[in-house]
């Protein structure tokens, strides 16, 4: 499973935006990435909404349910 995110991370970042300039640049698009991956990417298996709403909705119901989470 984690060569097949690096293979990712390497198609869409570094062969796609390269080449680069310094370590620095990678560093920052790496970090870009990361968040863009984890936080705003939509995803198929939720309905095509992010991480960060499908959590943030998945609390709202835990809350109006009366589950602690």
């Amino acid at each position: 499973m984690a060569e097949g995110m690096i293979g990712l991370f390497k198609t869409e970042v570094i062969n796609h935006r390269g080449p680069w300039r310094s370590f620095e640049a990678v560093e920052y698009a790496t970090l870009v990435w990361i968040d863009w991956y984890n936080q705003k990417r939509q995803h198929s298996a939720i309905n095509y909404v992010s991480p960060t709403e499908f959590e943030m909705a998945y609390y709202e119901q835990q809350s109006e349910s009366g589950v602690a989470a």
